[in-house]
């Protein structure tokens, strides 16, 4: 398939250059979402039922671009875990006990600052920013996107 050619279609795998030579791997889940596996390779992998089985780091929101490294290898419908509704929070800027944890099927409830630790604040990832998060990750070193977007206990 043609890079850039339906990447926005649900269920499609996606292989990531990232910046030492390795590949992760992600999916595209409902837009704007995409999850993304705990799996890392040195030479390019197009084994779907292999990628598919890892387990998920995150799933975030991204902004797709035309010019995308980011190569489809495959399509597979998505499985139940995946399709469940994705929870994030927002955190008010003036006040940071102001916070609002809500999910993808539009549940939405008030909350204190400490039930939103491990949750993903709502924001939009450049899949630059998400090359260097799964990076960071795979390497066992904070990223700084993650660090920043972490909710404000005080």
């Amino acid at each position: 398939m043609e890079n850039g050619q339906n990447i926005h279609r649900p269920g499609a795998l996606l292989r990531i250059p990232l910046a030492d030579g390795s590949f992760g791997y992600g999916r595209v889940l409902e837009p704007p979402h995409d999850a993304f596996y705990e799996y890392r390779t040195n030479s390019p992998d197009a084994d779907l039922d292999r990628i598919a089985s890892k387990p998920i780091l995150f799933k975030v929101a991204i902004r797709h671009s035309d010019l995308s490294p980011w190569e489809i290898i495959g399509w597979r419908a998505i499985e139940e875990p995946l399709a469940q509704p994705i929870v994030q929070f927002r955190q008010d800027v003036g006040d940071f006990r102001r916070c609002k944890i809500f999910d993808t099927a539009g549940n939405s409830r008030d909350a204190e600052p400490q039930e939103c630790v491990g949750l993903e604040r709502l924001a939009v990832w450049e899949q630059s920013d998400v090359e260097e998060r799964l990076l960071d990750t795979f390497m066992g070193r904070p990223n700084f996107t993650v660090e920043h977007l972490k909710v404000r206990l005080r």
